[in-house]
């Protein structure tokens, strides 16, 4: 493990942090992670972060619970126990089919969310028994912190943080994993 110093600058107005953080990458600076207590419409934006893809992975699920619904269904009431319910006979999916409508919604809706809850902590790295990364405790509560790596630029830095209205700002030695 190798150690690092980065910047912890703290900031208390969520507004300000929005600032703060398009001067930041207006001034050419990599901010690292930004910890916030709620989320900040439009930050990931302002950071530059490439848009999500779960939402392609929550289709995939939601089509996979559509076709198990549809394989389930054909199964257990058309080849291995068909019944006349209400008069309807049980010779074909398709005849059946808009009785089978809410099933079908339902287990498409029941994987893709038990599903996407599942590839969110796996894609978040946040099993159970996970030590909290969280640097500073007043980010649950009512601050805001941005990171940022410090490469020789200390003074540039720690200059330009206060003019954009950080209430605090800390140098830290951080671990780096390989």
């Amino acid at each position: 493990m190798e150690t690092s110093k980065v910047i912890h600058a703290i900031y208390t107005d969520d507004d300000v942090l929005m600032s703060a953080v398009k001067r930041v990458k207006a001034e050419k600076h990599h901010i690292e992670e930004i910890f916030t207590p709620f989320p900040v419409h439009g930050l990931d934006k302002a950071m530059g972060l490439a848009p999500t893809r779960l939402a392609i992975t929550s289709f995939i699920y939601g089509c996979i619970g559509l076709t198990v619904a549809i394989v389930m269904m054909n199964f257990i009431m058309i080849e291995d126990w068909p019944q006349d319910i209400g008069g309807k006979p049980s010779f074909s999916y398709l005849e059946n089919m808009p009785a089978f409508v809410p099933i079908m919604f339902e287990l498409t809706v029941f994987f893709a969310a038990h599903l996407m809850v599942i590839t969110f902590y796996l894609r978040s790295r946040m099993w159970p028994f996970k030590k909290a990364e969280n640097p500073d405790p007043r980010t649950t509560d009512d601050h805001f912190l941005m990171e940022i790596a410090i490469h020789n630029n200390q003074l540039e830095l720690e200059n330009l943080l206060k003019e954009t209205g950080a209430v605090e700002i800390n140098i830290v030695e951080k671990e780096e994993a390989h």
